[in-house]
């Protein structure tokens, strides 16, 4: 004979459950999202406006902390911003991309994540770290997430 489970109508259900961890993380990338976000609005007027054909970029930072919870320290964040391949457009001069030099059109807008060379462009320091002043042709690709690219110094 053949054992015949009944199951009601609250059993059907998977409850929910919320991991603890995957909360905090979620907390600290949106705490890291809010900074770009603070870089690209609150703080712009104190950003510097890049002229002819430069492009204005905020480089890629790692978390302070890594997935396992260690602490990173301060001086390797730094060396690692330093070494960045990845950033945010934040700005773009009047003649950046213009239609003789480009045909086909911009490579990148505002707000686009792109690759360029290690060190590429001019580095420029600013309260809480420092942005770069790259040409419009040093621009390599653009990316969805900088989180898809592995980083390394």
């Amino acid at each position: 004979m053949k054992n015949k489970i009944q199951r009601t109508s609250s059993d059907s259900t998977q409850p929910k459950i919320k991991l603890a961890l995957e909360e905090k993380y979620e907390k600290e990338d949106k705490k890291e999202m809010d900074d770009y976000e603070r870089l690209k609005t609150k703080e712009s007027e104190k950003l510097p406006k890049p002229t002819g054909w430069r492009i204005l970029v905020l480089p890629f930072k790692m978390p302070e902390k890594t997935k396992g919870g260690l602490l990173l320290g301060q001086d390797l964040l730094e060396r690692q911003q330093i070494a960045s391949t990845c950033g945010l457009v934040l700005g773009m001069g009047a003649h950046c991309y213009d239609k003789d030099r480009y045909p086909e059109g911009p490579w990148c807008k505002k707000g686009d994540w792109v690759i360029f060379a290690r060190y590429a462009g001019s580095r420029i320091q600013i309260d809480g770290g420092e942005v770069r002043l790259l040409n419009d042709d040093e621009v390599l690709a653009t990316i969805e997430k900088p989180e898809d690219i592995f980083h390394q110094y």
